[in-house]
């Protein structure tokens, strides 16, 4: 990385996006802002930590620090689906290369 690059913290790159969605929609009268935000950031951030333990609800639950159970019901909640966030476990074969 270039030392002249500077490099944001996720808290900034959200600060940042909420920002200019707050300016976006300035002209429009906003409610429920606070569970439209947070299902906007969970959703992805579910399909990710599922992508990255290939499908895995148990590791994936460890890694967000929630319960499996818990996990499960945010993925029927927020319509979560193997074809849509790309997740998929590793074969034996993926595993053997």
């Amino acid at each position: 990385m270039d030392n002249n690059e500077t490099t944001d913290t996720l808290e900034e790159l959200i600060r940042q996006k909420l920002s200019d969605f707050l300016e976006q929609t300035e002209d429009c009268e906003l409610e429920a802002l606070y569970p439209l935000i947070l299902s906007q950031v969970e959703k992805p951030l579910i399909e990710l930590t599922l992508k990255r333990s290939y499908g895995n609800q148990l590791q994936a639950a460890r890694i967000l620090g929630i319960n499996r159970n818990t996990l499960r019901k945010k993925i029927q909640e927020l319509g979560i689906h193997r074809s849509i966030s790309g997740f998929k476990r590793k074969s034996r074969n993926d595993l053997d290369k």
